[in-house]
């Protein structure tokens, strides 16, 4: 089983979608990207995870995030399947889902979990930056559902640390205080955040959240 760390490149591939053959990188060209497996198709609560994503595609397009789903049922198993995500969801499913029925991807991404089912894949989720080093990875149990919401404030967190010395604090979203890299120092915070910022302890600062740099 493949043991992909954070910062390790996401590795490439060709796949068979729901939208066509597709090469992994170029499909998320200079976006970020959302690579998250389901066990399988026809089930209950992978049906409401694709309804939600599809239903939050403004909010990812908002972040410059593509997603892209997977399983180990056929196109075929696919096709029909969207059709009753929609119908149930009510929704358009409006990303590619990859038919994994070789397991190629998900042997790749270390997605079947043997001691939890030895054929299907878990709920894994990883999150890709431009580029194309994997920032986050996450894995459920095939029993519960992600909560993408949480997803989005991951990506809200990652994109602005990734052009500021910030950190983002436990239970931080969009708008609120960050604190200061420890790497910075009290006279380069001066600089950096003309705004201010309160000293909690040495080591612990917090600032108003800035701009978003690129």
């Amino acid at each position: 089983m493949s043991e992909l760390k954070l910062g390790d490149k996401a590795p490439n591939f060709d796949a068979e979608t729901s939208d066509g053959k597709i090469n992994f990188h170029d499909y998320l060209g200079d976006s970020w990207g959302i690579l998250f497996s389901h066990p399988a198709d026809y089930t209950p609560v992978c049906t409401t995870e694709l309804g939600t994503v599809a239903n939050y595609k403004a909010k990812f397009k908002e972040r410059d995030v593509k997603v892209i789903a997977l399983s180990v049922d056929g196109l075929k198993s696919h096709e029909g399947w969207i059709k009753d995500i929609n119908e149930t969801q009510n929704t358009t499913v409006n990303f590619p889902i990859i038919a994994d029925e070789d397991r190629k991807v998900s042997d790749l991404y270390g997605m079947i979990h043997p001691k939890a089912d030895d054929t299907l894949t878990v709920r894994s989720v990883f999150v890709i930056a431009p580029d194309k080093s994997i920032k986050m990875t996450l894995t459920y149990p095939a029993s519960t559902g992600r909560n993408f919401d949480e997803l989005l404030r991951v990506i809200d967190s990652l994109q602005l640390t990734a052009y500021n010395k910030v950190a983002t604090p436990a239970n931080w979203k969009q708008g609120e205080d960050v604190v200061i890299s420890p790497s910075v120092s009290n006279e380069e915070a001066d600089k950096m955040f003309p705004k201010g910022y309160k000293v909690v302890k040495p080591y612990l600062r917090t600032t108003s959240q800035p701009e978003l740099k690129k």
